[in-house]
Formats: C-alpha cells, sequence, structure tokens
C-alpha cells in the first residue's frame, strides 16, 4: 500500500508508536500480549498440555496447577501492561483533541468577531452613511 492510499493516522497514535518502537521493553511486551492473545496461543496450550498430561508425567495435576499459575500471573501482568498503554493512548489522544479543539474555538471566535465587525462596518456604511453609497467620501 503505498503513502497516498493510507489513511491518516492520529498524532498521538504515530508519536505513541514512534514512542514504543524506541523501546525494547515495550515492543517484547506488544509481542507477548499480541501472541497470548491469539488462537495460535490457545493451540499451542491445548496440545502441549494434552501431550504433558497424556504422555510425560503419570501425576500431571500439582506441576501442571503450579505451570498454570506461574502462567497467569504472568500472562496477567502483560495484560495490565496493555491496558495501561491504552490508558496511555486515550490520555494522550485526548490531550491531543482538546489543544486542536482549543484552537478551533479560538479560530472561530476570532472570524466571528471579524464576521461582526464586517457586518457593523457595512451597516454604518449603507444605513448610517448613505452618502458612501454614491461614493461620494
Amino acid at each position: 500500500m503505498s503513502q497516498a492510499s493510507k489513511p491518516a493516522q492520529h498524532p498521538a497514535v504515530i508519536k505513541l508508536r514512534e514512542e514504543r518502537a524506541a523501546s525494547l521493553q515495550l515492543r517484547v511486551a506488544d509481542w507477548i500480549t499480541k501472541f497470548a492473545g491469539s488462537m495460535r496461543f490457545v493451540y499451542i496450550h491445548a496440545v502441549g498440555f494434552a501431550v504433558w498430561m497424556i504422555w510425560v508425567e503419570k501425576s500431571p495435576w500439582p506441576t501442571l496447577t503450579l505451570v498454570v499459575s506461574l502462567e497467569a500471573i504472568f500472562l496477567s501482568t502483560f495484560v495490565m501492561i496493555g491496558q495501561n498503554r491504552q490508558a496511555e493512548f486515550q490520555q494522550i489522544k485526548a490531550d491531543h483533541d482538546f489543544t486542536q479543539q482549543e484552537l478551533e474555538l479560538k479560530t472561530n471566535t476570532e472570524l466571528t468577531r471579524a464576521i461582526h465587525a464586517m457586518t457593523t462596518e457595512l451597516h454604518r456604511r449603507l444605513i448610517d452613511d448613505p452618502d458612501s453609497k454614491t461614493g461620494a467620501n
């Protein structure tokens, strides 16, 4: 896909992607979160646990419980990292949007004042100063 056909991205998205790309830890956390949220992760675990329970250990439950519990602890940490990332993005986007909206409001206010000034001047020239209509200035 060429640059021209890509949809425009929010500046907050671009900034956050650049910041995350600069950090090895964040890239690793993003990769693990993405992988852990995939069906491939589920399939690998289903096959791995089935193999372990059927062929590797005669009494797999104590060890399996330990492994699954430890994995759940780490995966929940990655989920929280993802939630923090999303909250950070939402805050950056909200801050950017607020700044842009304030700028737009200021511009609209200035335009409204300019239109009011021009309308007032036009009214003065056409109604209050009828000689200006004939070019007698």
